[in-house]
């Protein structure tokens, strides 16, 4: 669960696509912090070894899916503009249509294999559509 960059789009929550139980754990969030959690997240991750593309399921939850946007080591030390189109994305990834975005995060994470990561990230912008990209 370590990538040396990533990026999360995490997607309100909607009680209309969760079961009894499920929505009994957001009440129970919302109770203990003042709001609902998520109902789901992508992160757009870069992978040492998994191919570009590949829906990579979380360990530790299956509310939020892994995609691959760059594999290996052949961009490492250069810039990289990413385009992706979030909506089919999630579509992709869960099989339905997204909830609204609700929050973005960025992570570089190495906490579990203890190794040492940097990554640098510049302007993220949501456009309706493509080409932001050169």
């Amino acid at each position: 669960d370590d990538y040396s960059a990533r990026i999360y789009i995490t997607f309100e929550y909607d009680p209309s696509k969760l079961g009894f139980f499920e929505k009994v754990k957001y009440e129970t969030v919302r109770l203990l912090y003042g709001q609902y959690p998520p109902l789901a997240a992508i992160n757009y991750i870069w992978d040492s070894r998994t191919p570009i593309g590949t829906v990579v399921p979380n360990p530790y939850t299956s509310r939020a899916m892994m995609i691959v946007v760059e594999s290996g080591e052949a961009k490492v030390n250069q810039w990289v503009c990413e385009e992706r189109n979030v909506f089919d994305d999630y579509k992709k990834a869960f099989g339905e249509d997204p909830p609204k975005i609700s929050g973005v995060a960025i992570m570089t994470d190495t906490d579990n294999t203890g190794e040492s990561a940097t990554a640098y990230y510049g302007d993220i912008l949501f456009k309706k559509e493509p080409g932001s990209c050169p």
